[in-house]
């Protein structure tokens, strides 16, 4: 089948139509279908070949993106005019084609978006930590992908991909995929990943963790001991990987 892209703001992933939520999509995300059932379309996600599926109607054709959203988030608005009124929203790391430039606005298909908030496509930023640090206050979201809501995963996706580097949807994928691992007691550093059982944590200092968790409920600093010792005593067991980019 043709290759398609995402046209709502926000999809959820679904591992049977109508069925749980495993990841997210977001606007401008390329897809290949390999099925379609009853208004539903079974697809792999090319950013990271997670497989489920998502409402047909949520696919369009495919477009080349000429810019991404590095913003946490952003407005598409009616007219290029910060006082005109926005038609909707789209999340840090959505994929957009622009026409053209227009006071600052990039002219796309959704409205005008800012130019500040935006990167030519094929530039990367280079510290997955800092993106990471955008999503400060996101409310947690099992499975979710964007500004509006993510998971321990998706926050670590959102760093990697945003600097060129590869990366599954998934925690345990991640564990066995990124990184290489050190040995225990190697002391822990910025960009280092932690890891347990269904849960990832970025290393924001030696002492300092960044992570989105069902505790606070959102993408909170917590002081990397009172996180290790949380974890185990919740029945949630102890670090199962320390790993370096």
């Amino acid at each position: 089948m043709t290759r398609q892209r995402i046209i709502q703001p926000v999809t959820d992933l679904l591992r049977e139509p109508d069925g749980p939520r495993d990841r997210q999509l977001l606007f401008g995300d390329a897809v290949e279908p390999l099925e379609q059932a009853n208004g539903w379309s079974r697809v792999t996600a090319e950013k990271d070949g997670y497989v489920g599926w998502v409402r047909s109607e949520q696919l369009g054709p495919d477009l080349s993106a000429t810019h991404w959203i590095t913003a946490p988030a952003t407005h598409a608005y009616a007219r290029p005019d910060m006082k005109s009124a926005d038609r909707t929203s789209l999340s840090f790391g959505s994929k957009i084609a622009a026409t053209s430039e227009e006071n600052g606005f990039l002219h796309t298909e959704l409205g005008f978006i800012p130019s500040v908030h935006a990167k030519h496509v094929g530039v990367p930023l280079t510290d997955p930590v800092a993106v990471a640090e955008l999503f400060l206050g996101t409310p947690y979201l099992w499975g979710g992908n964007s500004r509006f809501g993510l998971d321990c995963s998706g926050l670590v996706q959102a760093g990697l991909l945003a600097c060129g580097q590869p990366c599954p949807g998934d925690s345990g994928d991640q564990e066995r995929e990124v990184g290489h691992l050190l040995p225990q007691a190697t002391p822990p550093q910025r960009g280092d990943l932690l890891f347990w059982k269904g849960h990832v944590a970025w290393v924001y200092s030696e002492d300092m963790l960044l992570h989105a968790n069902a505790f606070h409920m959102d993408v909170t600093f917590e002081p990397m001991k009172q996180a290790i010792t949380r974890i185990l005593e919740q029945g949630d067991g102890p670090v199962t990987a320390h790993k370096r980019l």
